[in-house]
């Protein structure tokens, strides 16, 4: 067991120093200035039944206070529960920018539906805009005023063709409390921010809720034409712009919130395992080596630390203490950008226990013909 515990110590150390400080929650808008002339922008959603949160999240997309063009164009995809009729509803009683809501029917052979409404939405955009810049927002996320105004800046003065931000996501539950801190932690440990920042890394990401992409950039990249079939489309939208010799950036939000909630433990097992296995390129090995490695890094420090102080062993027990303190001493930055108290982070282990169990729920779900199960919709794999 010393030598486990030795083992899942060197990991951490490694995560610490060696994986771009992932760590850290201090990635913002870059430094930014007003340009010169304010850019035209179209605002694009893909809603599927979204009536719920649609109230609290479209009139602050119809509120911005931008001091160029915009335009909002929601993609009802084949709503059940009226959302393109409230988006109507609320752009008329609120007011601010125009809005267009539309129906682009059902997804074309090899289109996931949320990229055929937004082939859609560009498309519109582009014949009533003429947009240089578009935001792909989703339906559930809520901008503070200034938003569009601070992302369009950001991007103009570092020159960046992408720039997106990881919304703030609710945590009001307990198990939004629980899982939610972990799984932003998790995509920074898997995405570092400073890797995808830095050009010329191949490293690359993005946070769906928010992306304000330059036009030419998407064109020149062919999206959203050559990603039509991603189930995790938001990375793939960030490779794609960056492999094609664009610039991009990704960070933590300030002023861009998720409103969606997650109240039963189900809701939240069904947003991570949906695409966990698709993640992993629906590989068995890549799916083997994930368990096994989020075993060494996140189980093994509490279970050497216990196994050792409880059958005298004291290095293991010292190994696995220290193991343990580099982890919750790496989380403790994710709780404080989360507002939680900082005694319960201890609980990532239990937390990472609980997502590897997603993960393998999502291979297992994929192989029975149900996997990236979304509204109503499957997508196989690609």
């Amino acid at each position: 067991m010393e030598w486990i515990g030795a083992g899942s110590l060197l990991a951490w150390v490694w995560l610490l120093l060696g994986q771009g400080f992932f760590w850290r929650t201090d990635v913002r808008l870059p430094a930014r200035r007003d340009p010169e002339r304010w850019p035209s922008v179209a605002v694009v959603v893909p809603a599927r039944d979204e009536a719920a949160v649609l109230p609290d999240s479209l009139p602050s997309l119809l509120e911005q206070k931008y001091p160029g063009r915009a335009e909002v164009f929601l993609v009802d995809d084949g709503s059940t529960d009226g959302t393109g009729a409230l988006a109507r509803e609320l752009a008329a009683a609120r007011g601010g920018l125009p809005l267009t809501v539309s129906v682009p029917g059902a997804p074309g052979p090899g289109w996931t539906g949320k990229l055929w409404a937004l082939r859609h939405g560009m498309a519109l955009a582009r014949e009533r805009v003429e947009p240089e810049y578009l935001l792909l927002t989703d339906a559930d996320i809520a901008h503070e005023p200034d938003s569009l105004r601070e992302l369009v800046a950001a991007a103009r003065s570092a020159e960046l063709d992408l720039v997106s931000q990881m919304a703030r996501l609710r945590v009001v539950t307990r198990w939004e409390r629980l899982i939610v801190p972990a799984f932003v932690y998790f995509f920074g440990q898997l995405y570092p921010f400073r890797w995808v920042n830095r050009p010329g890394t191949r490293t690359a990401a993005a946070a769906g809720g928010c992306v304000l992409l330059r036009r030419e950039a998407a064109e020149r990249a062919g999206i959203p034409e050559t990603i039509r079939h991603a189930v995790i489309d938001d990375v793939t939208l960030a490779r794609a712009v960056k492999r094609s010799g664009g610039r991009i950036w990704l960070g933590l939000a300030d002023r861009v919130a998720s409103v969606r909630p997650y109240p039963r433990p189900a809701d939240l097992w069904r947003m991570v395992s949906r695409s966990a296995y698709a993640q992993l390129r629906h590989q068995p090995l890549l799916l083997l080596g994930t368990v096994l490695g989020l075993a060494l890094v996140y189980l093994v420090p509490p279970v050497a630390l216990v196994a050792g102080a409880a059958g005298g062993d004291p290095a293991t027990a010292a190994l696995g203490g220290a193991a343990w303190s580099v982890m919750c001493g790496t989380y403790l930055p994710m709780l404080r950008h989360y507002e939680q108290p900082w005694w319960t982070a201890p609980l990532l282990s239990f937390t990472a226990l609980l997502y590897l169990l997603m993960t393998v729920d999502s291979a297992v779900q994929h192989h029975r013909g149900r996997g990236a199960a979304w509204k109503g919709r499957t997508y196989p794999k690609p």
